[in-house]
């Protein structure tokens, strides 16, 4: 896998004060000189260990500069300078299991199906019947369609749709006996 290490912008010196000399004496090894070296050295090492970790150039490439952003941001906790790679090593490789762990909590979400999805093929065949019903129920009397639409489709009780149509219970249910036996005729006749 081809990589270019990209050169990072050359950094002024740190200017030390009187006062810190002696922090500066113990944490020699974290200033930001030292990172721009150790990041011109170990680069391509570095990035080769992502690359045995994770699968794509780009996401060891992103892995590797977050490495040395984090080692930046926290270069006063890294006293001993020749602990610098070592740290930048365990924060690439804790970067990579995090990258990995994100990818296989994405994967298994992605992956689950859809408990009510249907094939292509099961869409196509509930479409032909729908099809087939509606121009069913065109050819109904207008009382059976009515009672038919209201029961099954607007899922109204008996008595409910006696109501909203201002007929008797009992024409109700004669209707709707009519009008599935008719449906049923209609969509068993071939097409």
């Amino acid at each position: 896998m081809p990589v270019i290490a990209p050169m990072p912008a050359a950094r002024p010196a740190r200017i030390s004060n009187q006062r810190d000399g002696a922090e500066d004496a113990v944490a020699a090894g974290t200033t930001v000189d030292h990172l721009t070296e150790t990041y011109r050295t170990h680069y391509r090492s570095l990035l080769g260990l992502a690359a045995l970790l994770l699968d794509d150039t780009a996401s060891c490439e992103d892995v590797v500069q977050e490495a040395f952003i984090r080692v930046h941001s926290a270069r006063k906790r890294v006293r001993d300078p020749e602990k610098t790679l070592a740290y930048l090593r365990q924060t690439v490789v804790n970067l990579s299991r995090s990258a990995l762990r994100r990818r296989i909590l994405g994967l298994k979400l992605l992956s689950k199906p859809m408990p009510d999805m249907a094939s292509a093929e099961e869409g196509a065949y509930d479409q032909l019947e729908r099809d087939s019903l509606i121009k069913a129920m065109k050819g109904l009397q207008r009382r059976q369609r009515e009672v038919l639409v209201l029961r099954y489709f607007a899922d109204m009780t008996e008595a409910q749709v006696a109501e909203t149509l201002g007929i008797s219970l009992g024409s109700v249910k004669a209707y709707g006996s009519r009008g599935i036996a008719a449906l049923r005729v209609a969509m068993e006749a071939p097409a």
